[in-house]
């Protein structure tokens, strides 16, 4: 059996796909050893992996990202994507090679596996050349002549004039927009013992294996796709959910659901907390609706906001057990985090996106080009705006019929089990595993 060591950046959507992969590994009989932030150590045990903690210094709480770093406060777009690059990616890479040079010492693995935003696996893999594996946790960054650059939202080429235009904006945007970004990935690098080179930060990827969680249909076709890129379907751990979990309304929520009354998620994910920007958008939008409004948001904050109880509708709690909820659903509305979209999509839910912060632009762009839901392009919807959206995802067919489409591609994979063996021969055979 192989001797796996596991990074992930201490974030909620980077940790939990991951764990999903790592149980699978752990089953197979590996012997893994996971590095990531301290709040992470009973799922890191429950996954089957040994827990060993990120250095203080490279540990943060993605509960409030922004007093880990006070530089995002007030930054909205690019702006805050350059800044949270900058912060909590880049800067911390060379600490975090580092500690990885101090797991490998200790534990001698026959490859690291990692997520997309640790690049402390980057420079470990290119200093010693420790076999290497990267998930990704997001919408496929990789760039392309097909492709607009990442974080632009702009949709895919469709001909040869949108492939031109591709080329030049790749030149402006990645290396001149993004310049500081490029520069300080560069001064990591030069930290870490290694010459500055001339790529860009989004020229990142391992050499070896790179495992995409989701289906070819929700991602940009390119046609000069590097070979070591793998779609293995959408990642996320199952765990059945416990009756005691479950709110004091849930039984309304199977009620509205054996009626045929919509009922709708509105979530926020684990990034975005300030519910002013879509939790309490989309509760005023849905107030005189005829469907039940489930909003994951604590209600007391919610309260605050609106001066006195939500719309009687609406339905709140800070956490609801996706395995429960999402086969009781219409339809999602949602800032756009990728483990809940796919989630959406693989139970055939028509989603309304509101993404303004990190990559979220992007993942809506992708839920509008693959025809199951719409984007609203912003991260700050008005209700009229919210309204009109939910009104069409759940009135017109096609939206549901494509997220249905989606769902039963889907279903023809088993993300763990596909992760998994393509791991195992990254470790056995310490070559590139290619399509």
């Amino acid at each position: 059996m192989a001797r796996l060591l596991v990074a992930t950046v201490p974030m909620t959507g980077h940790v939990r796909p991951m764990a999903a992969l790592v149980r699978a590994l752990a089953q197979r009989g590996h012997a893994i050893t996971w590095q990531t932030g301290r709040k992470f150590e009973p799922l890191v045990r429950d996954s089957g992996a040994a827990f060993r903690p990120m250095a203080p210094d490279t540990d943060w709480d993605d509960a409030d990202i922004e007093a880990a770093f006070p530089g995002l406060r007030h930054r909205r777009g690019i702006a805050r994507l350059k800044a949270q690059l900058d912060a909590a990616f880049i800067a911390p890479a060379p600490r975090q090679m580092r500690d990885l040079e101090a797991a490998c010492d200790a534990f001698s693995p026959d490859a690291l596996l990692a997520d997309q935003a640790h690049l402390g696996a980057a420079l470990l893999h290119e200093r010693h050349g420790v076999p290497w594996a990267g998930l990704g946790v997001s919408a496929l960054g990789v760039p392309s002549v097909d492709t607009a650059p990442f974080g632009s939202a702009l949709p895919p080429a469709r001909n040869d004039g949108d492939r031109s235009r591709n080329r030049l904006l790749n030149a402006l945007i990645l290396r001149g927009l993004f310049a500081g970004t490029n520069r300080a990935w560069r001064r990591a690098r030069v930290a870490a013992g290694l010459p500055p080179g001339e790529g860009t930060y989004f020229d990142v990827l391992p050499p070896q294996l790179y495992l995409q969680p989701t289906v070819p249909g929700f991602e940009y076709v390119r046609g000069d796709l590097p070979p070591q890129v793998h779609f293995i379907g959408p990642l996320w751990l199952r765990d059945a959910p416990r009756p005691p979990a479950l709110p004091a309304w849930w039984a309304e929520v199977q009620a509205s659901h054996r009626r045929g009354r919509p009922v709708v998620l509105v979530t926020q994910g684990t990034l975005a907390t300030d519910v002013r920007e879509l939790i309490v958008p989309a509760l005023r939008a849905l107030a005189r609706e005829e469907v039940l409004v489930i909003a994951t948001a604590a209600p007391e904050g919610v309260a605050a906001v609106l001066h006195g109880a939500p719309p009687a509708n609406a339905r709140l709690a800070p956490f609801v057990a996706y395995p429960a909820l999402l086969p009781l659903l219409s339809a999602v509305v949602t800032n756009g985090g990728y483990g809940g979209v796919q989630q959406a999509l693989a139970h055939g839910l028509p989603l309304v996106v509101a993404g303004g912060s990190e990559e979220k632009p992007e993942i809506a762009a992708r839920v509008a080009w693959s025809g199951a839901g719409l984007d609203l392009r912003t991260g700050r919807p008005s209700p009229r705006a919210l309204l009109k959206a939910v009104r069409r995802v759940l009135g017109e067919p096609a939206f549901r019929t494509r997220a249905r489409e989606l769902a039963a591609q889907m279903a023809a994979f088993d993300a763990p089990v596909l992760g998994a063996g393509l791991v195992e021969r990254l470790a056995a055979t310490r070559a590139p595993v290619l399509r």
